[in-house]
């Protein structure tokens, strides 16, 4: 018999998909959870967790047999400053990633580039044998948030997280989450706490910038960015810089 053509697949990209589609974040968790059990049954895929596990795990050694080929994070997708991104798991999977991912930060001591890891949850009332209960579920299953600086290494460490099977966006360019779309996922940055104040002198550490001495002229909590005034050429020149990356000197 003769053997079949391996199929190679590029880490974090599924076979024949060029782009993996944000879910509808204006959607509730009860029309996601019906839209995902439907996709489920056309297509044929309500396997059992042994036969789930079975094919995860022929996923990653497609992806692992592929790691030689040249696949690389799209340039104008690397920002020096933490964003909101959507990761697209597998089913059932969401939690195991967020664990396993929140082990490999720690691991690499990338606290400073990827922040914060978050499965959206809201209770959903239910209704068994006459009595209501509330129920904690996915707002969007099979999706994971990940508040993180976009680089080589971070976007490296996210995509090969056993679960994940890609970032939201166009092959190799992640997109990040608008305002818009966070806001009904009761995502907060407001409440963020710095050590520095405007008016402060300040060291960037990190980034293209390490090792400049600037003033803040500006905090963005939003953004989870300052403005600070460096010297370039001999004039003050404003440049945007993440949280992680300034620490007050004084």
């Amino acid at each position: 018999m003769a053997d079949k053509k391996a199929i190679r697949v590029k880490p974090g990209v599924l076979p024949e998909v060029m782009e993996i589609k944000r879910p509808d974040f204006t959607k509730k968790a009860a029309d996601i959870e019906k839209v995902e059990a439907e996709r489920v049954l056309n297509q044929g895929e309500n396997l059992q967790d042994t036969a789930e596990e079975s094919v995860m795990a022929q996923s990653i050694e497609a992806q692992e047999a592929a790691a030689g080929d040249e696949d690389r994070l799209d340039e104008s997708a690397i920002s020096d400053v933490a964003k909101w991104y959507v990761a697209h798991t597998f089913s059932g999977y969401e939690n195991k990633v967020k664990a396993t991912l929140e082990k490999a930060i720690e691991n690499r001591h990338l606290e400073n580039q990827i922040f914060e890891v978050q499965v959206p949850m809201q209770d959903v009332v239910e209704i068994k044998n006459g009595v209501r209960k509330a129920v904690p579920k996915k707002m969007y299953p099979g999706y994971v948030l990940v508040n993180m600086i976009m680089n080589d290494e971070t976007w490296y460490v996210v995509r090969n997280t056993r679960g994940v099977t890609g970032f939201v966006g166009p092959g190799s360019k992640p997109v990040p989450l608008s305002d818009a779309e966070m806001r009904p996922l009761g995502i907060h940055t407001g409440n963020i706490q710095v050590d520095f104040a405007e008016g402060d002198s300040v060291a960037i550490i990190a980034g293209v910038w390490k090792d400049t001495l600037g003033t803040v002229s500006k905090i963005d909590y939003n953004k989870q960015t300052a403005t600070i005034n460096v010297e370039l050429f001999g004039r003050e020149t404003p440049v945007e810089i993440s949280f992680a990356e300034v620490r007050k000197t004084n």
